[in-house]
């Protein structure tokens, strides 16, 4: 009697510590999505300039930072320092034109898109702000906290990117020249053969 009353006891002991020590989460390792937030364009916006400019113009994008401060810093950083200068448009599908990519400067197409600058990856800052038209996203792996230097702009509507990708600004200017870019021809695969290159972005007063 007295050893199962100490079997029961340690039972007790041991339940106590297994189920009640930590608390189960359901969205463990899931990135929180911001709920309800209305974007706010910064004072500077992002210029695209391209290499090309009689064929592909500039790009102005308002950029967000009470939606994805880190993205937007990142970004702005980056364009600061150069990092973007010669790095081309290497994705081009009925969805996006994507760029940003390191790599895409050196004279390898097949290393194109899978780069990143030598600064740490963004952690993810998703919100349920729709992708329309025209939203600049964060390019990333499977891992939704790899984001690094890598973007994209969306041609149409993409429901399946909502809560997935970080937003951090929108076109607000040349959405046209974005469609031309994502005319070019011809391409290998999602590439295209003769390379789309950012000349510069600059951040500027809005």
């Amino acid at each position: 009697m007295k050893t199962l009353l100490i079997f029961l006891c340690l039972l007790t002991i041991t339940c106590a510590l297994s189920c009640g020590g930590n608390k189960p989460t359901s969205k463990s390792g899931t990135p929180e999505v911001k709920t309800g937030v209305t974007p706010v364009p910064d004072n500077e916006v992002a210029v695209i300039e391209m290499e090309n400019s009689a064929a592909y113009g500039t790009i102005k994008i308002e950029l967000y930072s009470n939606v994805a401060p880190k993205m937007v810093e990142r970004f702005k950083e980056l364009a600061k320092e150069g990092a973007y200068d010669g790095t081309t448009f290497h994705r081009i599908n009925q969805s996006v034109i994507q760029g940003g990519d390191p790599l895409s400067k050196d004279s390898d197409p097949s290393n194109d898109g899978t780069g990143k600058s030598s600064k740490p990856d963004v952690p993810a800052e998703f919100s349920d702000i729709k992708y329309d038209t025209g939203i600049v996203g964060a390019a990333r792996s499977m891992d939704p906290n790899s984001a690094n230097s890598q973007f994209f702009i969306t041609l149409k509507r993409e429901q399946g990117f909502d809560n997935k990708y970080t937003i951090f600004g929108k076109v607000i200017e040349g959405m046209n020249n974005v469609r031309t870019i994502a005319g070019v021809q011809p391409k290998e695969g999602e590439r295209p053969v003769e390379p789309v290159r950012i000349k510069h972005i600059s951040i500027v007063p809005r």
